[in-house]
């Protein structure tokens, strides 16, 4: 009786798999949405650090007037960019982790569910022992006297 609860239990477990899976495999995605915007602001604060070194460069040889408000519009534009891509960053960390949660939920009731069919099963085979030892117990009662008479 147990193992057919252990059977019936088997779609259930498998959707629950699968639902686990695609968790997983949207956690990865948000994982990789994250490092391509972090990788994006490393690009954004390299450019940065390299265009403040053409400022230190070009400074020393004296620049125009119009020379320095067009870097410093640029250099704003520049920082406007980091700070966006770092709202960026934020949002996609907040995203990967309602992600991880949600494996996590996904994870943990595929693992009750496997638990379940164990107990079941495990539950089956006991009562099949008992059954066996139960008849095997019969057996041996039966076998003494048939040799007296």
């Amino acid at each position: 009786m147990a193992n057919s609860r252990a059977a019936r239990l088997a779609p259930v477990v498998e959707m629950a798999e699968r639902a686990e899976r695609e968790a997983a495999r949207q956690m990865a995605h948000m994982q990789g949405l994250l490092a391509k915007a972090e990788a994006q602001l490393g690009v954004l604060e390299r450019y940065r650090g390299d265009y403040q070194q053409q400022w230190i460069s070009e400074g020393s040889k004296g620049v125009s007037g119009q020379w320095l408000m067009n870097y410093q519009r640029f250099l704003s534009q520049l920082e406007t960019a980091i700070g966006q891509q770092l709202q960026s960053i934020e949002w996609h960390r907040h995203n990967l982790n309602k992600a991880r949660e949600a494996w996590q939920q996904r994870y943990a009731r595929v693992e009750g569910l496997r638990k379940l069919v164990q107990r079941y099963l495990d539950e089956a085979r006991a009562a099949e022992d008992k059954r066996e030892q139960k008849l095997l117990d019969e057996l041996s009662q039966r076998l003494p006297q048939r040799d007296q008479n």
